[in-house]
């Protein structure tokens, strides 16, 4: 299997079945800047290094995900909108583990 249905909840509360391929090594929030799923600008900010929490979701979805790195945990104690779900998409690499997941993008920070 080299592409898994990922279903994102856009801020707008629109929902979105997408393709996300699990051999490019990519992460959540590049799927969610491939699609277009938010405005450019908007999103993944900081280019993924777990410093802006632009890309912050909440997981809907029970999936078994790798623990937060200490630099994810780190940013999402000082973001806005946070939830006992939240995560950062640029620090959800696409595994076929995945397959089915669901997460709604946070609101913008402003």
């Amino acid at each position: 299997m080299t592409d898994i249905k990922i279903k994102i909840i856009d801020r707008e509360g629109v929902t979105h079945e997408v393709d996300a391929p699990t051999d490019m090594n990519m992460n959540l929030m590049e799927v969610v800047r491939s699609y277009e799923l938010a405005p450019e600008g908007t999103i993944g900010i900081c280019g993924g290094m777990a410093m802006c929490a632009s890309c912050q979701c909440y997981v809907k979805s029970e999936h078994e995900l790798p623990e937060k790195s200490d630099d994810e945990d780190a940013m999402l104690a000082e973001a806005f909108n946070v939830e006992e779900n939240s995560r950062l998409g640029c620090q959800l690499h696409i595994t076929e583990e995945m397959d089915g997941l669901e997460v709604q993008l946070a609101p913008e920070e402003v």
